[in-house]
């Protein structure tokens, strides 16, 4: 079913339902709350990542609400001749949206900006206990070449 869907940068009014995506997503095991103690932590990251040329936050709207919500950052390196990679972050769509297409349409929206900003590659990683996230990858045509590993520091 395709619904109607307008995906654009996010703007500070959006802040209040992405943190709800967050928030509500179990697996995801970030700590996310919508808590008001929390908000001025995410309004700062909101800020720095709206004053970085090299990354992008994103809302699907659907009859004027956010339904869900990405992100996309350029990587450059030394390997590859420098080549870049655009790093998809943070896919969300809302839990009484999902299966509508939504999660496609972002993911894809993702990919032509890759194409657009010259990048090589698109990467992205998802969390081990979200099975049905691989398939949906996969079936957009992701291939699983890496482990990854993380480490906190704070």
């Amino acid at each position: 079913m395709t619904i109607d869907l307008e995906i654009r940068e996010a703007e500070r009014r959006d802040l209040p339902a992405i943190i709800a995506l967050f928030a509500n997503d179990e697996a995801g095991g970030h700590g996310d709350t919508t808590g008001p103690e929390a908000f001025g932590d995410y309004l700062a990251a909101f800020e720095k990542i709206g004053a970085s040329v090299h990354q992008t936050l994103y809302v699907a709207c659907h009859s004027g609400e956010v339904v869900g919500t990405f992100q996309t950052a350029i990587s450059t390196s030394l390997p590859g001749r420098g080549s870049s990679s655009l790093v998809i972050e943070a896919v969300q769509t809302r839990e009484d949206m999902r299966g509508r297409g939504i999660g496609e349409r972002m993911v894809r929206h993702a990919i032509a900006e890759a194409r657009e900003r010259g990048a090589a590659k698109v990467r992205l990683t998802s969390n081990a206990s979200r099975v049905d996230a691989h398939r949906f990858y996969e079936r957009l045509g992701f291939e699983r070449s890496h482990f990854g590993f993380k480490m906190q520091v704070k």
